[in-house]
């Protein structure tokens, strides 16, 4: 597989690096502030240009309101909306997994309430999987439960980072409904409007001191209808493997281009800033910060290509997706943390947005699994082969 860009791909890509940086990057610091009328106000603006410039939902399937894009090219894409947050909102990629997630699993009853509406970034969706008093690395001992009750399901539970809950129309809840079978057959996940009795916003927790929408719900009690199932009983878990796979390719390409942004900024710094005589860039170790983000950039970069086109090719890509949640993470912290060094004071202030794409990146390595995870379920899925007489297969084969 080639690696660059191709070449029908690099005009809508030139046009959504333009819109972000010509139309996202001024109010990035009005967008931050979640919940105020102005921030709504804006937000509201930007979605209508991407629409009216052709940009709106560029990943989604047509059948769904979307502009179709294959999954390979619009990974390309993506590299670029990574470059600011509030882009995915305003490009209207946020809701993606959520969209594609109802419409393979949910009842047509759903389908009709909800896509249409989420694709159009009418509604907004959310995720409750995450539990304050349950260690996430282990999924399996999640204790929110439903029970099926006269056509209702009654959910009990708590869920916290339950990212966008504040201003969501739903919660796609993670639950366990099967209570004797074995753990990963034990899970489904229901959708649950907002607005249902027992549903409760408890707090919206401040992360890193800043409001970003990680709510902790309460489930009391909840009732809503049988068909607000998404697909099997018990198949909650493999719907959340087909979430999460493509959904991991999206985060790592938006980390390099979070990444990126942040290299360019080092080296415009250190092109600029003079010290003890000389510009800043001319010191060997700004020249050594500069190329160690370089070689941690292009080779995440590659294996998050690589990875990509596995599951174009309709492979699951555990492994691959397993090394760029790492290496990805990591590299998103290093790149920022040096780009912030090369700034000295400006870094951590306002005046530049390493300081937030820091608090963000520190994220990266938790979210959708902790690094820890991953790190073990890929050396044992390769020792597993070796065990069985497979080995490894590095390309060379």
């Amino acid at each position: 597989m080639s690696f660059q860009v191709p070449d029908h791909v690099k005009p809508i890509r030139a046009a959504v690096q333009s819109f972000i940086e010509e139309k996202v990057y001024p109010v990035e610091h009005v967008l931050e502030e979640r919940g105020t009328a102005e921030g709504r106000e804006v937000m509201g603006e930007l979605m209508s240009e991407a629409k009216a410039a052709g940009l709106w939902a560029l990943g989604h399937p047509k059948e769904i309101g979307g502009q179709g894009m294959p999954f390979l090219d619009y990974v390309y894409v993506n590299e670029v909306i990574g470059r600011s947050t509030p882009a995915m909102v305003a490009l209207g990629t946020h809701s993606l997994q959520d969209s594609i997630m109802l419409k393979e699993f949910a009842s047509e009853e759903w389908r009709d309430r909800y896509l249409k509406p989420l694709v159009e970034g009418e509604v907004f969706p959310s995720f409750g999987m995450t539990e304050p008093d349950v260690g996430s690395s282990d999924p399996t001992q999640l204790q929110t439960s439903a029970v099926l009750e006269n056509g209702e399901w009654v959910l009990n539970g708590r869920k916290w980072f339950t990212s966008g809950a504040d201003v969501a129309a739903y919660t796609t809840v993670m639950c366990r409904t099967e209570p004797e079978a074995p753990d990963h057959d034990a899970f489904s996940m229901i959708v649950v409007p907002t607005d249902t009795p027992g549903y409760e916003i408890v707090r919206e927790p401040r992360v890193m001191g800043r409001h970003g929408g990680h709510c902790e719900i309460s489930l009391r009690d909840v009732r809503v209808p049988e068909s607000n199932l998404l697909g099997p009983r018990g198949a909650g878990f493999r719907i959340a493997q087909r979430r999460l796979g493509p959904g991991r390719i999206f985060h790592c390409m938006r980390w390099l281009g979070q990444a990126q942004r942040a290299f360019d900024l080092m080296c415009e710094r250190a092109n600029s800033r003079v010290v003890f005589g000389k510009t800043l860039g001319r010191h060997q170790q700004i020249q050594k910060f500069i190329f160690d983000s370089l070689c941690e950039i292009q080779g995440s970069r590659m294996l998050t290509l690589a990875a990509a086109h596995k599951i174009d090719q309709g492979d699951e890509a555990r492994v691959e997706i397993g090394m760029i949640k790492v290496v990805g993470a990591s590299m998103l912290h290093n790149v920022i943390d040096r780009a912030i060094q090369v700034h000295g004071a400006k870094g951590v202030t306002e005046d530049t947005p390493l300081e937030r794409m820091y608090r963000e990146a520190r994220f990266a390595r938790i979210y959708d699994g902790p690094d820890e995870v991953h790190v073990t379920t890929t050396a044992r899925r390769i020792l597993k082969s070796y065990a069985i007489g497979d080995g490894w297969d590095f390309g060379t084969r």
